[in-house]
């Protein structure tokens, strides 16, 4: 399976990565997009399984790449990691389609148990 990383942060795809190597899902490919506009071209051309996208991105945010996604057809499983995790978030995100919402700090073991269900 293909799981894309979206976060403007370098520095927090590689935390997420290395957290998903971790929790065991080390045999997937990888894909990093630096913000949601990217994230949304890569949707497109690299057609991944899993989308784990930070809320909080220039050019275009999670929740606005989550919306186009499905405005577009595009029915990929989606999940947020995110340092913002409060319950409004959490009922924006499940509304807009989203699996799952992930707040940081987060361990492998909180990986594990939200996409354990989805990544079979």
């Amino acid at each position: 399976m293909k799981i894309l990383i979206a976060d403007d942060s370098r520095v927090m795809r590689q935390i997420v990565l290395r957290t998903l190597r971790q929790a065991g899902f080390s045999s997937h490919d990888f894909v990093e997009a630096e913000d949601g506009l990217d994230a949304l071209n890569k949707v497109g051309s690299e057609q991944p399984d899993l989308v784990l996208s930070d809320w909080n991105m220039p050019n275009m945010t999670g929740i606005e790449l989550l919306r186009q996604l499905r405005a577009n057809g595009n029915a990929v499983p989606f999940g947020f990691v995110t340092s913002e995790g409060s319950p409004e978030m959490r009922e924006l995100a499940a509304g807009a389609g989203a699996l799952f919402l992930i707040a940081k700090p987060f361990t492998a073991d909180t990986f594990a148990d939200a996409l354990g269900a989805v990544l079979v």
